[in-house]
């Protein structure tokens, strides 16, 4: 419960603060020394925008951050499903999982730096 109070208190800290004010957050390293997007880039506006209820704003700033809230969100709601009714739960997710959302990570990062990919740039 520790660690789902820890999410609901940043996801509600980026919602209080604008990220598109600046300075408040640090620009992405890997964006301020070689100009490229990584996978997390506009996920701080995205979570704003979405905290805020804003699907379309959430989505262009960083529509595979929404759906790892989506995904967080299922995951939480069926393990505190389970715990209310005290079945042990167990997270164990299979390499070949892993693998497949860090292809995910890359293919998304790949694209959104690509002319073709553009709409997905925040």
């Amino acid at each position: 419960m520790g660690a789902f109070a820890g999410v609901v208190a940043a996801f509600a800290y980026v919602g209080a603060v604008d990220p598109n004010e600046p300075g408040h957050y640090p620009v992405c390293p890997l964006f301020r020394l070689t100009g490229l997007y990584c996978p997390g880039c506009g996920g701080l506006r995205s979570a704003h925008a979405f905290a805020h209820g804003d699907l379309p704003t959430a989505l262009g700033a960083n529509a595979l951050a929404v759906v790892g809230y989506a995904a967080f969100a299922v995951v939480a709601v069926l393990w505190l499903v389970r715990a209310y009714r005290g079945v042990p739960t167990r997270l164990a997710v299979p390499p070949v999982w892993w693998w497949g959302i860090g292809a995910v990570l890359a293919l998304f990062t790949l694209v959104r730096n690509l002319p073709l990919g553009s709409a997905l740039v925040p």
